[in-house]
């Protein structure tokens, strides 16, 4: 990637039901929502495209990261720039899978 190209990642939420293409900077550029979303009204709806969009651009910034490391730019200079890297981004994940409540019933609604 060079310095002109924007960084982007797709990232879904877990049930696989919506995906959204975002860009470092948290732009999202696609947006594919499975039709069983829409049972959960707008505001549900909103928020889950929100948490999945900002999922998005931090996989985006860790690839922006790796990007800008195989140029030779100095760790330091990422740091300050507040790009994360793959581990820091996993213990987030980590903690966030943690703080989820888990399902009440692992039944799906066919």
């Amino acid at each position: 990637m060079s310095a002109d190209e924007v960084a982007v990642a797709t990232v879904g939420n877990r049930p696989g039901t919506i995906t959204v293409r975002a860009t470092d900077q948290g732009l999202p550029l696609a947006i594919h929502i499975d039709r069983r979303e829409l049972r959960y009204g707008g505001t549900q709806l909103a928020a889950s495209i929100l948490e999945v969009c900002t999922r998005a651009a931090a996989e985006a910034k860790v690839r922006r990261r790796a990007d800008l490391t195989e140029q030779g730019v100095p760790a330091e200079v990422l740091d300050a720039l507040g790009l994360p890297t793959r581990n820091e981004l996993a213990a987030v994940a980590d903690v966030e899978d943690e703080e989820e409540a888990a399902p009440t019933s692992w039944m799906r609604q066919l």
